[in-house]
């Protein structure tokens, strides 16, 4: 039985070809159109599967059965049926309107494996029958004998058998900015592909045949794909967010049948009870909170926008603001992924300017213009003047250099430039020299610095095209230096997040020599840099260590990314990832957080939450900072129902139990929670105050738990100090009780957020006009209508002057408990 060749795990270029050939059950000679047929039926098309495309039906019903959505519809329905339609109806439209945006905004993410299959290539050349024909690159199977070339997108992993001049470019890939040198040959080690063809890749120079390997799913590239066609795992907002609603679930429940019980077995009217349960479970219930979430969080994708971030998937925004790791690529998200000549030496090492003019007139001249010499002529670009090209031999891959033959200034001058090791060869040094400038590159690699030998000798004889017999006795020069140099704002952006609680790691598919010089320059922790090749050995337990004290990795596969932001989000990190290849997308999809940039593979873009129209880690820090202002203002609205209206509904139900009466009608319950909610309108609108966005915000149950444990009490003692004035000092009958508390309970629900809105005083840190507004009519509403004829609908008394006095002041008291209290209920969230 034939080994699969498409194990993921089987390195094919390692093998020689003899020994991949017998693997695959083919020979070297390409296969007939009988045997790619079979083939076909046994590996399957050279595609990707196609994404599991969730219809509009299916994604409003998930939706609809979170466990909050649930209960504010039966909240809804049940407030129709006992005759609040016009509350009821606000119920289901606001969670209508919420669901209905949510939807529209996360079905961009179905199109990204659609995205993935269209970036690739649409036909293949292949050798059938014993002649290379086009055919479908989904016909390609593994055992093929492809040809590629220059411009071609490689279409499947293949083992290279012969290669002309070929270059391909992997960076969407690997990370790497330089063009890739491939040639048909052992490999060195396993972390050696230059011997290998990779799907996706883009041919960029010359031409090779390679026998075809993986096909599909299978293929590096499929794997990004795969990842890409998975249901995406719900964000911490969203699990947090199904963890509100069935504690809400679960606290309605056991109250309202508590309620009901007792007074069934008291002996009240059942059908009474029954409504009031009803109400009471419509009080509790945080309907608005859908569109509080919805509203605020779109508002803060627009200013993410202002800020150059664009958001596809709304409750990215509280992710990005909980984010406590961003895991980052190297290649133009730390660096510009523009290859800029960075040094020229001379043969002594010295900062000599001579080497790179020499190479820039070569470069400006030979006609190959590839990065390399991009960089050598925009660093020198003066450096042609008065030269003319006599003569040349283009860049050889197996040699590894190239020459011209110029006549200028300096009279008619062979300029060779190329690979250190190729270029040292032919001139005249000893070993000793040659040894010391060896040294001289390996000092430049682990300074981060690409080198290229030039070396020259004065021509005689006459001017003709150069012959490798040429390229003798030659004088070394010195070397270019290039790099791919960090961003001028990278380290300040890194140092600003560190400011915030986030810290940066960089997961690149560079060399981690490079890796490592980069991670030093931008203030990261660079004494140690894990490699792919370190990270196949450790199982999953050893590398959730390793991630903790590690900042650097180099040479990772696109699993191996993926591998490492689950390490992190074990160890209850919240993790971000930025990236723009190929490469990335699988660490994008599986992060809590993915972060793409304009400009990036549509792969990358399509797989991310947001899109940075400015591929810079300053526009991440703007953005964590709008992620936490968001989540701020979210945050109060879940305050307020945990300080007052959970404790006002508390009382409610204990007062119902012990009172011979019911303390609020059904419909004066109802009407308190619609002027509640009005009230709260604005909060998506309100301001956040510095000390709210300095450090990541996490939606924590334990921290809202223990603030109402303390603001909760809070409300409902001085609820039970209303009832006993009531009932003892204003001898109130049950009309003027149920006016007066509603009264109070109005005040202090609403009049509560000025004091919880901030960490800090009310006074210092005034609110939005927006809620200043919707705060102030709401409650001028409340405290007029029990005077006013409509108030006698809802079962409201004018209560006596004395009455409503003594009301006032235990609303001013109590404000004043509460601002009192606050930081204490506040610092009880920060221990934990």
């Amino acid at each position: 039985m034939l080994e699969n060749p498409s194990r993921p795990d089987t390195h094919f270029w390692r093998l020689s070809p003899l020994d991949l050939s017998a693997r695959l059950g083919c020979g070297l000679t390409g296969l007939t159109s009988a045997e790619a047929a079979g083939r076909l039926d046994r590996f399957g098309r050279n595609s990707d599967a196609p994404p599991r495309i969730e219809g509009a039906a299916r994604a409003i019903l998930r939706r609809l059965l979170e466990p909050l959505s649930l209960i504010l519809l039966v909240a809804g329905i049940i407030s129709m049926l006992t005759g609040d339609e016009i509350g009821g109806l606000i119920i289901v439209l606001i969670l209508a309107l919420s669901i209905g945006l949510d939807t529209v905004q996360e079905g961009h993410a179905v199109r990204a494996a659609e995205i993935l299959r269209r970036s690739v290539a649409l036909k293949a050349e292949v050798k059938r029958d014993g002649g290379f024909r086009e055919v479908e690159v989904d016909q390609v199977v593994p055992g093929d004998i492809l040809r590629v070339r220059a411009g071609d997108i490689i279409p499947a992993d293949a083992l290279i058998l012969e290669a002309t001049a070929f270059t391909a470019g992997e960076a969407a890939l690997t990370g790497e900015p330089y063009p890739v040198q491939k040639q048909a040959g052992t490999a060195s080690g396993p972390d050696d592909t230059s011997n290998a063809l990779f799907r996706g890749a883009v041919a960029q120079t010359g031409e090779a045949i390679a026998l075809v390997v993986r096909t599909g799913r299978d293929t590096v590239f499929g794997a990004a794909a795969s990842a890409l066609a998975e249901t995406q795992a719900p964000s911490p907002f969203e699990r947090d967010l199904r963890e509100f609603g069935l504690v809400i679930a679960r606290a309605t429940l056991a109250l309202v049948l508590v309620v009901l019980t007792i007074r069934v077995v008291f002996g009240r009217p059942v059908l009474d009870s029954l409504l009031f349960a009803v109400a009471l479970a419509v009080g509790l219930t945080p309907e608005l909170l859908p569109m509080i979430t919805t509203v605020t969080l779109s508002r803060g994708a627009l200013r993410m926008a202002g800020r150059k971030v664009i958001v596809k998937r709304l409750a990215a925004i509280h992710d990005l603001g909980a984010m406590t790791v961003l895991c980052t690529d190297k290649t133009g998200t730390l660096t510009s992924a523009e290859i800029t000549l960075a040094r020229s030496l001379d043969a002594a090492g010295k900062d000599e300017v001579r080497a790179a003019q020499l190479g820039a007139i070569a470069a400006s001249l030979g006609g190959d213009r590839g990065a390399l010499d991009a960089a050598l002529v925009a660093g020198r670009p003066d450096a042609a003047q008065g030269w003319t090209l006599a003569g040349r031999q283009a860049f050889d891959f197996s040699r590894r250099l190239g020459s011209v033959l110029a006549t200028g200034p300096e009279g008619e001058l062979l300029i060779v430039k190329g690979a250190p090791e190729a270029v040292l060869a032919l001139c005249a040094l000893d070993e000793q020299a040659r040894q010391a400038a060896m040294a001289r590159v390996h000092e430049l690699a682990t300074a981060g610095l690409r080198a290229v030998a030039v070396a020259s000798r004065p021509w005689n004889g006459a001017l003709r095209n150069v012959e490798t017999e040429d390229e003798t006795d030659l004088v070394f020069e010195g070397f270019c230096a290039f790099a791919d140099p960090p961003k001028p704002t990278a380290a300040a952006a890194i140092a600003r997040l560190a400011a915030s609680g986030i810290s940066l790691k960089i997961l690149s598919g560079d060399d981690p020599v490079v890796v490592k010089r980069l991670a030093g320059l931008v203030g990261l922790n660079a004494e140690r840099v894990l490699s792919g090749a370190e990270i196949a050995e450790l199982s999953d337990e050893a590398l959730i260590v390793q991630v903790r004290s590690t900042d650097a990795f180099g040479r990772l596969a696109p699993d191996q990314k993926s591998r490492i932001v689950k390490a992190l989000q074990a160890g209850k990190d919240v993790v971000g990832f930025l990236g723009d290849g190929i490469n990335d997308a699988p660490a994008l999809k599986v992060a809590d957080v993915g972060l793409s940039v304009d400009g990036a593979t549509g792969v990358a873009q399509a797989a991310a939450n947001m899109i940075l129209l400015a591929s810079d880690l300053e526009v991440v820090a703007d953005g964590v900072e709008e992620g936490r202002r968001t989540f701020a203002n979210i945050l109060k609205y879940v305050r307020m129902g945990a300080s007052s209206n959970f404790g006002n509904m508390l009382s409610m139900a204990a007062a119902s139990i012990a009172l011979p009466f019911l303390p609020m009608l059904p419909t004066q319950i109802l009407l308190n929670n619609l002027l509640y909610d009005l009230s709260e309108l604005g909060i998506p609108f309100d301001r956040v105050s510095a000390e709210a966005t300095a450090q990541p915000q996490v939606w924590s149950m334990s921290r809202l738990v223990r603030f109402a444990a303390i603001m909760g009490p809070l409300s409902s003692l001085f609820d039970f100090l209303t009832f006993g004035a009531l009932l003892y000092l204003f001898q109130a009958s049950p009309d003027e009780f149920r006016t007066a508390w509603f009264v109070e309970s109005m005040a202090t629900q609403i009049l509560v957020i000025f004091v919880i809105r901030t960490n800090g005083r009310p006074w210092r840190n005034w609110p939005d006009p927006a809620l200043a507004a919707s705060s102030l009519v709401a409650l001028l509403v409340a405290m007029v209508l029990p005077f006013t004829p409509l108030g006698a609908w809802f079962g409201f008394v004018a209560p006596p002057p004395i009455m409503t006095a003594g009301i006032a002041v235990l609303v001013v008291v109590y404000l004043g408990c509460a601002e009192l209290l606050k930081p204490f209920a506040i610092r009880a969230g920060r221990r934990s």
